[in-house]
C-alpha cells in the first residue's frame, strides 16, 4: 500500500484524534508490554514473534514475505490499513522495536505504516487513555509486494568495502565501533572497513519523548563525517539499533537510497577472512 500523505512519524495527539478511525491499526510491538495500553492496539512482542530470524551467521535477519504476511495477517492487519506502531520510548534502542518493523513493513511494499513518536512513553505523558489488555482482531489478507532497495545485503557491503565510495554508518556505541567493547552477537570486535560512527542515542530524547527533528538529524550526520548520499549503508551487530539510524535518516530527514543492513555485526564478522577495522 503506497500513500504519501501518510506521515512514517506521528505524535500522541494525532493518534488520538483518530483512535477510531476505520482502517487504522494500533500495532504495538513492546518487549515486554507494561501499564497498559493505547485503546484498540493489538500487541505482538518484537522480540518473541517472528520479526527476525536466524539466517547463516545473521542473528537479526529479515524473514521470507510469507512468513511475514501470515504474520501480519493474523494480527488482523489488512492490505488497506494504516498501521501506527508502539514502542515503550524508554530510550533509542527501546524504539528500535518500532523502527525495525517499520522498515519490515516498507519491505514489504506496505508504506502505510507511521511510527508513535516517544511511544508509550509520550502516550501517557499526553494523557492518552489507557486499556488494560490489548486488542483482538480478526485475521485479516495482507499481500507481500517485497522490494530490494531499503536492504542491503552481504554482497553489496563487499562490494562498497572494496569501492571505498559508498557510505557506511555504524550505529552501535563509540565503545563497540572502536574495537574496545563487543556484542555477543559479533565474533570479533571491530568495525566494517570505512564505516563513521554515529550513537543512535543522539537521535532520540527519552526525557522529551521524541526524535531528533530532520534539521538535527542531517546535523548529526554531518558532524560524524557520514556523506547523504550514495545510497548509505547502515548497520549494527543484529539490524536492530540500525534500523534506528535508517529510520532518521531515511524517514525523518528524507534521505534517498538508505539501505538497512540487517545481516550487521553478526554477519559479517562470522567470516574470519573478512576485514574488521579498530582504533590503532
Amino acid at each position: 500500500m503506497t500513500d504519501t500523505s501518510i506521515s512514517p512519524l506521528v505524535d500522541a495527539s494525532w493518534l488520538k484524534s483518530r483512535l477510531d478511525s476505520p482502517g487504522l491499526v494500533v500495532l504495538d510491538v513492546r518487549t515486554p508490554p507494561a501499564g497498559g495500553f493505547v485503546p484498540g492496539a493489538v500487541h505482538s512482542d518484537y522480540a518473541t514473534a517472528g520479526w527476525r530470524t536466524v539466517v547463516g551467521g545473521g542473528a537479526g535477519m529479515l524473514p521470507e514475505p510469507g512468513v511475514l504476511a501470515g504474520l501480519i495477517g493474523g494480527l488482523g492487519i489488512g492490505d488497506g490499513d494504516h498501521v501506527v506502531l508502539v514502542a515503550a520510548g524508554a530510550n533509542a534502542s527501546d524504539m528500535g522495536n518500532a523502527t525495525r518493523v517499520h522498515w519490515t513493513f516498507k519491505m514489504l511494499g506496505h508504506d502505510a505504516v507511521s511510527v508513535l513518536n516517544g511511544g508509550f512513553a509520550a502516550w501517557v505523558a499526553a494523557g492518552g487513555p489507557v486499556a488494560p489488555q490489548p486488542a483482538d482482531r480478526k485475521p485479516a489478507g495482507f499481500t507481500a509486494r517485497p522490494r530490494t532497495d531499503l536492504r542491503a545485503t552481504l554482497e553489496q557491503v563487499e562490494t562498497a568495502v572494496q569501492a571505498g565510495a559508498v557510505p557506511l554508518h555504524d550505529a552501535r556505541s563509540a565503545e563497540q565501533f572502536a574495537g574496545k567493547a563487543k556484542s555477543p552477537q559479533a565474533r570479533a570486535p571491530g568495525t566494517i572497513p570505512g564505516a563513521v560512527n554515529l550513537d543512535i542515542a543522539a537521535l532520540y530524547s527519552p526525557t522529551e519523548h521524541r526524535f531528533a527533528t530532520p534539521d538535527a538529524v542531517k546535523a548529526l550526520a554531518d558532524q560524524a563525517g557520514l556523506p547523504l548520499r550514495d545510497q548509505p549503508i547502515t548497520f549494527c551487530n543484529t539490524g536492530h539499533l540500525a534500523s534506528v539510524s535508517w529510520f532518521a535518516l531515511s524517514e525523518i530527514a528524507g534521505v534517498p537510497g538508505v539501505r538497512l543492513y540487517d545481516g550487521s555485526m553478526s554477519e559479517w564478522s562470522a567470516d574470519p577472512e573478512r576485514p574488521l577495522q579498530t582504533e590503532e
